[in-house]
């Protein structure tokens, strides 16, 4: 059966079609995402596959080489995706022909959307039954599973058996003894219908729309790995700023990475798994230990491959769109240099984590090390007039990682367009590790009076630099530039983050998803604030009080004064005295000018 507004031929109703009902992402990614990106890794050119569930219509567009077959529910739907597909199946996987069979099997939205309420109900293991017996010998399957016990629940305000929103009116939770609830649990079903489970990847920020895929088991034994740091702050930092939330996300997986479970704390898991037999093609390339989508125009996925000499850097370039590796008119002041990202990934923990454990542990022995050390770097860095060019430029200390005494950007593509002094870098990377100290309430072992200009100009103290506030002021500015270059701000978007960037103060809530731990804290810190202006007023206030008491004291004792008798006779005794004084000097002064004729006559 066919309809009037998809391709003839493509859509196939074998009856249980939800025709009043849309299941594709609200929200999607710039050319599908880290999924679509491993997806097209997965997949060999020419395979047949299943896309089973709802997916972005971009994923399709960059399985492209590969002969799709989609699996929906809803005929809406289908109508949408059908030109994008060989072929379209509304209803369930009970319309699955049974004589059909695939190179490749995806359910990247899960099994719980595949599903038609209008047709016979399997359940999540007759899903995945379905689904692997449409999987020939060899063939792979790449299947989403949704943690009951993730992050994205941990800090959500919202209890997630208290969602009432159309989407959610099949919830799963740990009781749930129908479907899998981890990764263990997850190979247990995989390999109870005869399948063998391989690579696991941990979706984050969230399972629906990740913008990280990371690799479960190098996630679990890779806690000192920096690259790991920087992509679960970024993907958590920039995945929840629509919606107040209970505390920083990125903080927990950071917290989580390093206590060797953000896997577990994943808000969902992409497994892939393989049926024993004939091997199938094989996928197009290695398998990504990471996946990270970047906001820049032009870039697409970052991804970091894993080779015989290590970790290397990857690029998914946007469609369309080739590899910027010049400044132009549109970014003044910084650019992203996608060719640079072909090398080694360094190893090395993150220098701002680090920093941050020693602040937290009042360790200044250990600050003053990793600031001279990162000073030092710097200063290596820089030419013979003390100025820093390229990636050095604008490496603060997130985007530097430690391994001894090493030091090394992480992520070489930021790169400055022009000198900046070293001075100027160090303080921009001081301020930004300051404001982030300072705003997001840490434990800090210097004064809380200090500001976030004060305390860098500590920070470089520590570093062996003697930074003044006219320094931290340029930094500031040069932090401006350098960001409203890389999001692409006009003059005016830029001159309103400068100002914002120097009212910065220890009582605001820190930049990004407001927790409300953290907006408890600036309020205690507002609160101390308000308390110690208060006191300085009162004392103030009591201080003018006893000075006008006493000048009303003084004004009596000589209202007194001047009215008493001995007063009056006194005053009486020295009137004549000065009248007579005064007519002394009037004589002496006519005297004097009679005389002077007199004198120069005789001379």
């Amino acid at each position: 059966m066919t309809t009037e507004t998809a391709p003839a031929g493509r859509i196939t109703l074998p009856g249980g079609e939800m025709l009043a009902w849309s299941d594709l992402p609200r929200e999607r990614l710039a050319d599908g995402g880290p999924l679509a990106t491993l997806a097209a890794r997965i997949v060999p050119p020419g395979a047949r596959v299943l896309l089973a569930g709802p997916h972005d219509p971009a994923l399709l567009d960059r399985l492209a080489h590969a002969e799709v077959t989609c699996l929906l529910r809803s005929h809406p739907d289908a109508v949408a995706l059908a030109p994008r597909a060989a072929r379209v199946v509304v209803g369930g996987p009970a319309g699955l022909p049974t004589d059909e069979t695939y190179d490749v099997v995806i359910a990247g939205a899960g099994l719980d959307p595949i599903e038609s309420v209008e047709g016979t109900r399997l359940s999540w293991d007759g899903v995945l039954a379905r689904l692997v017996a449409a999987l020939r010998p060899g063939g792979a399957l790449l299947l989403r599973l949704d943690n009951p016990l993730g992050l994205h629940r941990l800090v959500s305000t919202t209890p997630w058996y208290a969602d009432r929103d159309d989407s959610a009116w099949v919830i799963g939770g740990v009781l749930d003894g129908a479907h899998p609830a981890n990764r263990d649990q997850l190979r247990e079903r995989l390999s109870g219908v005869g399948l063998l489970p391989g690579t696991c990847w941990a979706a984050y920020p969230d399972a629906g729309t990740a913008t990280a895929l990371l690799d479960a088991d190098q996630l679990d034994r890779g806690a000192a790995a920096g690259l790991f740091d920087a992509v679960l702050h970024g993907a958590c930092a920039g995945g929840f700023t629509g919606a107040p939330v209970l505390q920083d996300p990125a903080r927990l997986a950071v917290d989580a990475l390093h206590a060797g479970r953000a896997a577990d704390l994943a808000p969902g898991w992409l497994m892939l798994a393989h049926r024993p037999g004939t091997p199938a093609p094989a996928p197009t390339g290695d398998l990504p230990v990471a996946l990270a989508q970047t906001e820049q125009p032009g870039i697409g996925v970052l991804e970091v491959l894993d080779g015989p000499s290590g970790w290397r850097w990857g690029l998914i370039p946007a469609t369309g769109a080739g590899l910027p590796a010049a400044p132009n008119a549109r970014r003044p002041a910084a650019y992203r240099d996608a060719g640079a990202l072909s090398g080694p990934v360094p190893a090395g923990r993150l220098l701002r984590t680090l920093l941050l454990d020693a602040a937290l542990r009042r360790d200044l022995a250990t600050l003053r090390t990793l600031l001279r050390g990162y000073a030092d770097w710097l200063a290596g860095h820089s030419d013979a007039d003390g100025r820093v060019l390229g990636a050095t430029a604008v490496a603060s200390t997130d985007n530097v990682v430690v391994d001894g005494a090493r030091y090394t950007v992480l992520d070489p593509s930021w790169r400055a367009t022009g000198s900046i002094p070293a001075d100027v870098v160090l303080a921009r990377g001081l301020w930004r590790f300051a404001a982030g100290l300072l705003t997001g309430g840490y434990a800090h072992p210097w004064s809380s009076t200090l500001d976030v200009a004060g305390l860098t100009v500590v920070l470089g103290g520590l570093a062996g630099r003697d930074l003044d506030r006219a320094t931290v002021a340029a930094a500031v500015d040069a932090e401006a530039e350098i960001t409203a270059a890389l999001h692409e701000l006009d003059i005016d978007g830029r001159a309103t983050l400068a100002t914002r960037l120097h009212a910065v103060e220890p009582t605001d809530p820190p930049v990004g998803a407001h927790s409300y731990q953290q907006l408890r804290e600036a309020w205690l810190r507002q609160r101390e604030e308000l308390s110690r202006l208060a006191a300085l007023t009162a004392w103030t206030e009591e201080l003018l009080t006893s000075r006008e008491r006493a000048l009303r004291r003084a004004e009596t004792t000589i209202g007194l004064l001047s009215g008493s008798l001995s007063y009056r006779v006194g005053r009486l005794a020295i009137t004549p005295a000065r009248l007579a004084k005064r007519g002394a000097r009037a004589a002496k002064r006519r005297a004097r000018t009679v005389l002077a004729p007199k004198q120069e006559e005789q001379q």
